[in-house]
């Protein structure tokens, strides 16, 4: 799966799956139970993309606690290290100055729910860093999706007075940037998955590519039935 003495470094991103922790939005029209499995399905998904690439995979989980879980649910052959931060920006910032620590020239630091992210979009990221200073993949939400630097050309500024979780975050990231003069190169726009419309764009979007085979289509074809459930008894709440 690593790349043994390579340059690089993909930091993923993970939290524990505990029912009310992740896929909050999603919890609210399908149930914490049901959101939690699919955030499962989502993270394997996404590695099983990640390991295709060869390079030296570090899981950066949350919360600190959930070392031993972590690695029982993942398994040993990644390298662990817990998230630290009062916020996502200050945990993104320490996962690279951690891995430029560590020695790595070119860091990509990606989200554990991408499960259809193309895998060429990484090479394309980790490659653009021979001749960038940082490398950034915008959201369909505004957000982004994945973020790089290179050793040199690290901006742990990107990372401060950011309002993280609104729909401005990769235009004021990008204005960082720009500002202090960094060279950037901007991947396509992919899509993370946070609500119902999202479950039903991956479903489309995917009915004849090979990613129908995945663990994440699977759980959604077979509680289907459970999920369409839950949009319509969330329905008339949303209305008054």
């Amino acid at each position: 799966m690593s790349n043994v003495g390579s340059d690089n470094c993909v930091v993923v991103f993970v939290k524990e799956p505990r029912a009310g922790q992740v896929k909050t939005r999603l919890a609210r029209h399908i149930g914490a139970r049901l959101s939690t499995e699919l955030y499962k399905c989502l993270v394997l998904d996404t590695f099983s993309t990640l390991e295709k690439l060869g390079e030296q995979l570090k899981v950066f989980y949350y919360p600190e606690s959930a070392a031993g879980r972590m690695r029982k649910w993942l398994g040993e052959k990644y390298s662990y290290v817990a998230q630290v931060g009062g916020d996502l920006g200050q945990r993104m910032k320490n996962a690279f100055v951690h891995s430029f620590d560590e020695g790595f020239e070119k860091v990509i630091l990606v989200g554990s729910d991408l499960p259809d992210l193309p895998g060429e979009f990484l090479r394309e990221a980790l490659d653009a860093l021979e001749s960038n200073d940082a490398a950034i993949g915008p959201s369909s939400d505004g957000g982004y999706y994945l973020i790089g630097f290179s050793k040199a050309g690290f901006l742990p500024e990107a990372f401060e007075g950011v309002p993280w979780s609104r729909d401005r975050v990769f235009e004021q990231t990008m204005r960082i940037l720009d500002q202090q003069g960094r060279t950037v190169f901007v991947l396509p726009q992919w899509h993370d998955v946070d609500t119902e419309s999202d479950l039903d764009r991956l479903r489309a979007n995917n009915q004849d590519t090979c990613f129908r085979q995945s663990k994440t289509l699977a759980f959604i074809t077979s509680n289907r039935r459970q999920i369409e459930s839950g949009r319509r008894a969330k329905c008339p709440r949303q209305t008054q």
